[in-house]
């Protein structure tokens, strides 16, 4: 099964690093965050990547072309004998098979999937963003969409609210005071798996995956949702970029599922 990841956006919300790369290559640590989607999903033993470029998408090329010397610790030797040792040993080796599709710098997310359709075989495939990453449990995910038998299972969670919750009371009087309460709503958290009809539900480069196709399947009775009560981080803001630092520098990185 194909794992189709969306690396086309702009990032506009996080130019701070977004004016320079494409938003999937903004390193956690020592690798982008693309790495470690996709370190992710090959802990669960899906290895075959699709990424659909588009802003700055050459870039992405590039770090594919030369990951190696990028991924790992080298020893180059030099004069007579000129030869450079990869020491795999220093980082997770990937083992993946990735193509890199040019889909367009303004194509929206369902035209990106619709684009690289061609490049998708067999009757399920999945398809995640390229800006945020979760410890959730794949393989369960699959097992769990295999089981209800429709075209489409979005992967959906409770996100903390970004600021503050106060309970008033008569005047001025705070009864409650909760900071960053879990919001009670699920969203829309990526990781979906699809089978090969939901591509029967996308028209076109300007065609919003989380617009119409969406909403056409909910309302079709095709899509279900896995609700994920584990850790979930988008990276949407430089804020939120020094944080997953944080995290990773920490050790205790709850994706770090590998």
């Amino acid at each position: 099964m194909k794992v189709v990841i969306l690396c086309g956006g702009q990032g506009t919300r996080m130019r701070e690093e977004t004016e320079f790369r494409p938003k999937p290559l903004v390193a956690i640590g020592r690798h982008p965050i693309l790495w470690h989607i996709m370190q992710i999903y090959a802990h669960f033993d899906y290895r075959e990547f699709v990424l659909c470029l588009g802003y700055k998408g050459s870039m992405i090329k590039e770090y594919f072309l030369n990951y190696e010397a990028l991924s790992h610790d080298l020893t180059v030797h030099l004069g007579s004998d000129p030869r450079t040792e990869i020491h795999r040993e220093s980082a997770p080796d990937g083992d993946f098979a990735v193509t890199l599709a040019d889909t367009g710098e303004q194509t929206m997310t369902g035209g990106r999937i619709g684009r690289v359709a061609r490049y998708l075989d067999g009757d399920t495939f999945m398809v995640t963003y390229g800006d945020a990453v979760a410890n959730v449990d794949v393989a369960r995910l699959v097992r769990f969409h295999r089981s209800h038998g429709r075209l489409a299972t979005v992967t959906c969670v409770r996100p903390p609210s970004r600021f503050g919750s106060l309970a008033l009371g008569h005047g001025a009087q705070v009864q409650s005071f909760v900071e960053k309460p879990r919001l009670e709503g699920w969203v829309n958290a990526g990781f979906f798996v699809f089978n090969r009809g939901v591509v029967d539900y996308l028209d076109g480069d300007e065609c919003v995956l989380e617009g119409a196709p969406l909403e056409r399947m909910a309302r079709d009775g095709q899509l279900r949702a896995f609700r994920h009560e584990g850790a979930w981080y988008p990276m949407d803001t430089y804020r939120e970029v020094l944080m997953l630092n944080e995290i990773w520098a920490s050790g205790n990185a709850p994706w770090q599922v590998w």
